[in-house]
């Protein structure tokens, strides 16, 4: 494990905001985000819903909802500056995040289990508190020896976004289907340059 477990949960929440929240491409073809009140059930489908002291409603406001989109915008911005050696940039971004959420810690106890650092915004709304601990563990990425583990995917046509989490670092897509098609192209293009 290369964060805590907390930090490696919120930089997940971050790559799933990004991916599905922002326009783009993915795996080769257009993708447009969802907007109005498909906006409303996207985000907390993306949104790590398995803790049993945090559990995610299945629609939220419209307000939280879009803090959420936007916060998505700004966190893709600290995806890109890392993965193009801009972490003059991917720092800006994550600063102004950080800023916008008043991200501070907190100490959480979940009955059982020990005393944890969480991330807490100006407000307990999700769509504040989510951008506020996503924004802190990009922070903490970028801050660190870790930082050249956040990246977009290098596949044709796919701008989603991906934490390395591999033991030697050598991630360079979003999901098996884009390391997939890129490998499939590279075997058809050798296979068409071979001599007959």
């Amino acid at each position: 494990m290369l964060f805590d477990s907390h930090v490696e949960l919120l930089l997940d929440a971050a790559v799933s905001l990004v991916n599905e929240l922002t326009d783009g491409e993915r795996r080769g073809k257009p993708y447009t985000a969802p907007a109005g009140e498909e906006l409303l059930s996207a985000v907390p489908a993306a949104l790590p819903g398995h803790r049993a002291q945090s559990p995610v409603p299945d629609r939220l406001p419209a307000e939280s909802a879009e803090y959420l989109a936007e916060a998505a915008r700004t966190m893709r911005l600290v995806f890109e500056g890392m993965d193009e050696d801009r972490a003059d940039d991917a720092a800006a971004a994550a600063n102004d995040l950080l800023r916008r959420t008043g991200a501070r810690p907190q100490l959480d106890r979940v009955p059982g289990e020990p005393w944890q650092v969480h991330f807490h915004g100006t407000d307990d709304s999700y769509g504040v508190g989510w951008s506020a601990g996503c924004a802190t563990a990009l922070a903490l990425a970028v801050g660190s020896e870790l930082a050249g583990r956040l990246g977009v995917c290098r596949a044709p046509r796919c701008d989603r976004v991906y934490v390395d989490a591999s033991r030697n670092s050598v991630r360079h897509f979003c999901s098996a289907p884009c390391q997939s098609r890129v490998k499939a192209a590279a075997y058809r293009a050798r296979r068409g340059a071979a001599p007959k």
